[in-house]
């Protein structure tokens, strides 16, 4: 993807959408620093497949896990005297 500083995309910017419109994205960078993407309004941006069940047993969910810390939350809420 070619990239373009600020005057060099305002001077060719007519030229510019219309490679954009065709397909062509390109950036728009400031100081050498990219900071906008151009490209067609309809193209999908390419993600990759989101694989399920990825990070299974890597980790392990205590049993007590909905009950853990429960007199700490309460006591923050109602205060130690409310039992």
């Amino acid at each position: 993807m070619r990239a373009y500083n600020i005057h060099e995309a305002k001077t060719q910017l007519s030229r510019l959408v219309e490679e954009a419109a065709q397909g062509e994205p390109f950036i728009i960078a400031k100081a050498g620093k990219p900071m906008v993407k151009v490209l067609r309004i309809d193209a999908a941006e390419k993600k990759g497949k989101r694989k399920l069940g990825r990070l299974e047993g890597m980790y392990t969910i205590p049993e007590n896990f909905k009950s853990m810390f429960a007199p700490e939350i309460e006591e923050m809420f109602f205060g130690k005297d409310a039992k």
